[in-house]
């Protein structure tokens, strides 16, 4: 039972709740759906996600560990909002958000604010947040996004150790893509 407390008791017991948070959470129900499988109004279900969720989240980290590898991707959004979406590719009007993972563990490790979608890949890196939030942490990327960190002869030592940064392959193009 919770710690006595003013005003009317949950009507769920703590565990339940935890559970509606975790269920919120990690499938695509909304509460609409949710609610009615845990017996509360959505209205209810609503507080109960808003009042625990935020305890039960991680913390964003303040360092990282000096070898750890982030990867960092960003995505076009789909947005109603006109406020802060900008029409882009495909002339829809979206948000671009840019998302960094640990290489080893594949969390999500920092989230960037979303951006107006006409924005590319490395502007919006900088100016969402993401950037900041891994400070000076090895990041790798797609060639779209640009740093001296993660530079093409960066990853390509990561990916084929034994060559090196700026020699040219002898090998024919077309023999290269051929299956070994």
């Amino acid at each position: 039972m919770d710690p006595v407390r003013k005003g009317r008791p949950w009507g769920l017991p703590l565990e339940d709740r935890v559970l509606m948070v975790a269920a919120s959470w990690r499938t695509s129900l909304t509460l609409r759906h949710l609610a009615p499988l845990f017996g509360v109004s959505k209205s209810a279900a609503d507080r109960v996600v808003d009042h625990l969720g935020p305890s039960l989240a991680l913390q964003p980290r303040q360092r990282f560990r000096k070898d750890t590898v982030l990867i960092v991707d960003g995505t076009l959004v789909s947005t109603r909002d006109h406020r802060i979406a900008e029409q882009s590719k495909n002339y829809r009007y979206s948000t671009n958000h840019q998302v960094v993972i640990d290489a080893d563990t594949r969390l999500v490790v920092a989230v960037g604010r979303p951006v107006s979608g006409n924005r590319n890949g490395c502007k919006a890196w900088e100016i969402s947040g993401a950037k900041a939030a891994v400070d000076k942490t090895t990041v790798i990327a797609d060639g779209g996004y640009r740093a001296p960190v993660w530079s093409s002869h960066t990853v390509e030592s990561v990916v084929r150790p034994n060559s090196r940064p700026g020699r040219k392959s002898t090998t024919p193009p077309i023999a290269r893509s051929a299956p070994a």
